[in-house]
């Protein structure tokens, strides 16, 4: 695959021919030659890297910030991509081909998060004196009735329900939790 293009051609030509040679060359030129060769091959190697297109790696830092920036502000309902955009320093635009060629999408991934975060409150003990109204803005929706939407559509429980099914098995489990 990589064989035809001209540095690895000229690389390989040189250690052929330097190799058939290597008997004849007095200690001095073996040494050139030798450092000519390794600069050749660091070179085809240069030209073979420059060739494949990884994905660049300030977009996967700028993703990262992103996500990093979202994940502080969840519990903010104004919480949207053009903010997150604002934030990290590009465009709104910029931002969601960057998620999109990671295979994401910025406001799915903000309220996935927002979803696990109240599921995970749900199922935690210490959140327990939280009603479901306080637990769903806390978590950035803005409305219960939409939380309760949203969260029966991913978990296929009511947050009601799913928070006694999280305690009825940690009580089976060992753990005597009261549900209020």
């Amino acid at each position: 695959m990589y064989g035809h293009l001209p540095v690895t051609t000229l690389a390989r030509l040189f250690l052929s021919n330097m190799m058939s040679m290597a008997d004849r060359l007095t200690p001095q030129a073996a040494e050139r030659m030798t450092s000519v060769a390794i600069d050749l091959v660091a070179a085809s190697l240069a030209e073979r890297l420059s060739m494949e297109t990884p994905k660049a790696l300030s977009g996967t830092l700028t993703v990262q910030r992103a996500k990093a920036y979202a994940l502080a502000n969840l519990g903010k309902p104004e919480l949207d991509t053009s903010q997150v955009a604002a934030a990290v320093g590009i465009s709104m635009r910029q931002l969601q081909t960057l998620f999109r060629e990671r295979g994401s999408n910025v406001t799915a991934w903000i309220w996935q998060r927002r979803l696990e975060q109240a599921a995970q409150r749900l199922s935690d003990p210490a959140c327990l004196h939280l009603q479901l109204g306080e637990l769903a803005y806390g978590c950035g929706f803005a409305s219960q009735s939409h939380f309760s939407r949203r969260f029966r559509d991913q978990y296929g429980l009511s947050p009601r329900d799913y928070r006694h099914t999280a305690f009825a098995r940690a009580a089976e489990a060992g753990g005597a939790v009261r549900i209020v």
